[in-house]
């Protein structure tokens, strides 16, 4: 758990997020602990121990135990489940047992199999496993960040605790106490007094027997709280004889079970990892056309250079941070900053909200190892004249401002009334094009190409809770040693990255899309939407009757009451009462599998998993948006403000974030009815939604070149009717619709590399008769099954594919030998340009979009982006106008032979415009 935590933590200020919009922070630090753990040692024996949520003998005699603890955030929860998932994939044993915690556990398998004769390593970072090292035993301590690690045995315990035995480490911890786990040891003694007292009496016993020869307050205290130092010493102790069963054969380190792996790792998006973990030397194989090919070498490594063993901090550097707070050395900054044609900046605030948030500060840097931090707070001049003396350096037309993350740093200078104006180059975004399927927050960026670990922001604030402080607060010198830092990191790696781009085809998407996008999701974010709360508040009423319906009806299939949301009892309902699988599957844990695979399976056979499956889904949408939604809205505002990610998806799709705007279900009525809840708050406006028409189609027809498809959508005909009346040989008027319905499903099918199965699955015909009908596809469309081949070739060959605007998405996978992993590989390599380019598209069209609105004054605005869909708060005198507007930029964003159709309609929320 104490390794999770670190996992999840280490990625607080730029948590790994998915395209799905689940935080995979914890669970991919983790998994590359574990896999640097694997590689780095190459242990024989493994096992990982978790916590139980139960009471454990130490509650028992110390209610209090651990009871100041803050609730797990959500997140880091909701993360428990994928990493047993993975523990389970890779073959590891999951240990734990009620009434002991996972320390216990640790210490009795280290000393059993130490006198054994094996040499054990106890992987943690708590202090308190000190007291268990002996010979064979020892400490293997994960350090922050890259630092690589520490082990620590009876030597250095002895010497860090400055005691004579290990076990006495836990008389230190009894006198001292221990806040994490509120152990509450003996008032006013500390870790050096314990030390010291430890060093001279031996014990805690021993310091109270002796408690005449101390003064004052300190043998006051000893002897008042000789019983509570006692017990903090039996909470501290840690149990080495567990009745743990667990067979030594179990703990020999197997290979990870692909089958389980895979399919795993591809839910997370871990697509490094996965090369990483499952990775193999290709050879002989055949692609996703039966055609065999022989393969030498594995596809390109465009990975980053492993991160040196020992990273400098800003103590290792002579870099010089200059704090700013009068008049007249305001000026000269300014006056620096105008001489340069480019500089970097960075703005400190109390909080992530632009809209309420104070500005503490900014930042500045042109050279490396030095920047200048103008404070706020202890600055002789007021916020408003301070940005002022900024506002010709910051609205300069002339100078490219360089960020990390800058839209925030905009969007807080705006709510400042303060327009940064000039050309833009942010080193998020820029690490984002060049290697998409990474991490760009900065520490791992400063850490990764400039071998530099920078302050943690944990060291000025605290860590995450409700005793963490506000920069604001923050000591000005301080912060301008934090600040400066992060503006002299921000523009090393502007210099790093900025020839990178031209090297590697993607600059000119970087200038004319990614950097002017910028500008419009920030201005969209900040405009946010109106929400009908009222509607929302009636909608949840509906859900939560469905709700209570669903439940009686589960527990009359059932034939008894439980907890639905348990998965433990509902296994139990299913395959121990009503027995419905009697091969039914079951964790490590002993507990059986109930997610939607297995329920999906099982609703052939009875009912009620079916209906669990809709209890779920209501549940979720209850949850997620319909009673979460009024709680987003920004009170100053009034609105939500949904944040987009441009460096999440490594396809180039935005993505959003609180609320997930791209997750809202349109395809059931219930998904749909929480789209009424949008609506426009502009009086005297409506709601314009504008839709590509089936873009993916379009752009496959455009890449490939085949002339029939290109000719269908020149024609104007529904693409469907045209693919069916060709497949099958009929004439357009007389495809019925379940032609057509089997033809859509190919059409859309073959981006994504579905196979004879799979469509058979999917229509619920024969398998030859889907073979056959995707062989009729080919024929009809013979450019498509060759820019297939093509692009196959070309991804195996160079290791990545591009858009048509040169975004490349690197396939790492390619030349696996693992069939699986290759055909996963091979449909990414053929989807990837067409979900791109799509991609590409809508943000081009959004740049021209935006960019006519302001010339062209109109008080109509951009409030969301959703997959191929713009949506717009018009008022009702420009609603032809911008009609017009839109739906022509969106069908010219980009130059193309096949005529890309947009289009739009207008309503009073988004489900009536959509």
């Amino acid at each position: 758990m104490a390794l999770m935590y670190r996992a999840y933590f280490a990625f607080s200020n730029n948590p790994r997020v998915t395209s799905t919009g689940l935080d995979t922070s914890a669970v991919f630090g983790f998994a590359s602990t574990l896999l640097d753990l694997l590689q780095r040692e190459k242990p024989t024996h493994l096992a990982v121990v978790f916590d139980t949520d139960k009471p454990t003998k130490r509650h028992e005699v110390f209610e209090a135990y651990k009871g100041h603890r803050e609730e797990m955030p959500e997140s880091l929860r909701s993360a428990i489940p994928y990493i047993i998932r993975l523990i389970e994939a890779w073959r590891i044993p999951l240990l734990m047992m009620e009434g002991y915690e996972a320390d216990d556990i640790i210490g009795t398998l280290a000393w059993k199999y130490a006198d054994k004769g094996y040499t054990v390593f106890m992987m943690t970072p708590d202090k308190d496993f000190g007291q268990l090292v002996r010979e064979r035993v020892f400490i293997y301590k994960p350090a922050r960040m890259g630092n690589g690690i520490e082990i620590l045995g009876v030597p250095e315990i002895l010497s860090k605790w400055e005691i004579e035995r290990p076990d006495q480490v836990i008389d230190i911890l009894g006198l001292w106490g221990d806040a994490s786990d509120n152990i509450p040891g003996i008032p006013g003694i500390g870790e050096k007094t314990a030390k010291a007292l430890i060093a001279k009496y031996g014990s805690v016993e021993g310091i109270i027997a002796n408690s005449h020869e101390l003064k004052g307050k300190q043998k006051e205290n000893v002897e008042a709280f000789a019983a509570q130092g006692l017990l903090s010493k039996q909470l501290a102790t840690i149990d080495t004889a567990v009745p743990v069963e667990v067979d030594e054969a179990q703990l020999v380190l197997e290979q990870p079970d692909a089958v389980l792996m895979k399919p795993l790792l591809m839910e997370l998006e871990f697509r490094t990892l996965s090369r990483r973990i499952l990775g193999e030397t290709a050879s002989v194989q055949t692609d996703l056309f039966g055609q065999v090919t022989e393969v030498v070498t594995p596809a390109v490594d465009n990975e980053v250079v492993p991160l040196p063993a020992t990273l400098l901090t800003w103590k290792d550097t002579n870099a010089t941070y200059l704090l700013v707070q009068s008049q007249s050395a305001i000026k000269q900054l300014v006056d620096l900053l105008l001489q340069q044609p480019t500089f970097c900046f960075d703005t400190e605030t109390s909080s992530l909200d632009p809209h309420t948030c104070a500005l503490v500060g900014l930042s500045f840097c042109f050279e490396k190892g030095k920047a200048w931090y103008v404070s706020i707070p202890g600055n002789e001049l007021p916020l408003g004249e301070v940005l002022e003396l900024l506002r010709p350096v910051l609205e300069s037309e002339n100078i490219l401002k360089v960020g990390q993350n800058i839209k925030f740093d905009l969007q807080v200078l705006a709510c400042q009334g303060v327009e940064v104006k000039g050309s833009l180059f942010d080193t998020m975004i820029a690490h984002y094009l060049l290697e998409p399927d990474l991490r760009h927050g900065m520490d791992f960026l400063s850490e990764t190409y400039l071998g530099y670990s920078p302050i943690s922001i944990t060291e000025l604030i605290g860590k995450k809770g409700k005793d963490q402080g506000s920069m604001a607060d923050v000591a000005p010198e301080l912060v301008a040693q934090y600040a400066g830092e992060d503006a002299d990191i921000t523009w090393q790696l502007y210099q790093h990255f900025a020839p990178l781009l031209p090297q590697n085809g993607v600059d000119a998407l970087f200038k004319q899309v990614e950097m002017p996008l910028v500008r419009v999701l920030s201005d969209i974010e900040l405009t946010g939407v109106a929400i009908d709360t009222q509607a929302l508040a009636e909608f949840s009423l509906v859900l939560e009757k469905q709700s209570l319906e669903l439940e009686q009806a589960i527990y009359r299939l059932a034939g008894t009451t439980f907890n639905i949301g348990s998965p433990k009892q509902l296994g139990e309902v299913l395959f121990e009462l009503l027995k419905l699988d009697p091969k039914a599957k079951k964790t490590k844990t002993g507990q059986y599998k109930t997610d939607e695979e297995v329920l999906s399976a099982l609703a052939v056979q009875h009912p009620i998993a079916q209906q669990v499956l809709e209890y779920r889904g209501v549940q979720k949408l209850k949850s997620t948006y319909v009673d979460a939604l009024p709680g987003m809205i920004n009170p100053k505002t009034g609105r939500v403000h949904t944040n987009y990610h441009q460096a999440v998806a490594a396809t180039g799709r935005l993505s959003s974030q609180n609320p997930n705007l791209q997750n809202i279900p349109v395809k059931t009525d219930q998904g749909r009815e929480v789209r009424k809840a949008f609506v426009s708050g502009m009086e005297g406006s409506v709601l314009l939604s504008a839709d590509y028409s089936q873009i993916e189609l379009r752009l496959i027809a455009e890449i490939s070149g085949d002339p029939a498809m290109r000719e269908a959508f020149k024609q104007g005909m529904d693409i469907h009717t045209a693919t069916a009346a060709r497949v099958y040989h009929v004439n357009p008027g007389e495809v019925t619709a379940e032609l057509r319905r089997n033809a859509k499903t190919v059409n859309f099918g073959i981006i994504y590399g579905i196979s004879g199965f799979g469509l058979s699955q999917r229509l619920g015909i024969p398998r030859a008769e889907a073979n056959e009908l995707i062989n009729n596809y080919f024929a009809t469309y013979p450019r498509i099954k060759a820019y297939m081949e093509e692009t196959i070739a070309k991804a195996k060959e160079q290791g990545f594919v591009e858009t048509l605007m040169g975004r490349r998405r690197y396939i790492r996978d390619i030349n696996s030998a693992n069939a699986t992993v290759r055909g996963y590989a091979e449909r990414n390599a053929i989807n990837a340009p067409i979900q791109g380019s799509a991609a590409d598209l809508i943000k081009v069209a959004m740049i021209n979009i935006w960019k006519r609105m302001k010339a062209e004054g109109l008080k109509s605005r951009m409030i969301m982006q959703v997959h191929d869909e713009l949506v717009f708060e018009v008022m009702e005198t420009e609603v032809d106008k911008m009609k017009e507007l839109v739906t022509w930029e969106m069908a010219h964003a980009m130059p193309t032979t096949v005529p890309l159709n947009a289009e739009a309609g207008v309503g009073s929320n988004w489900l009536e415009a959509h």
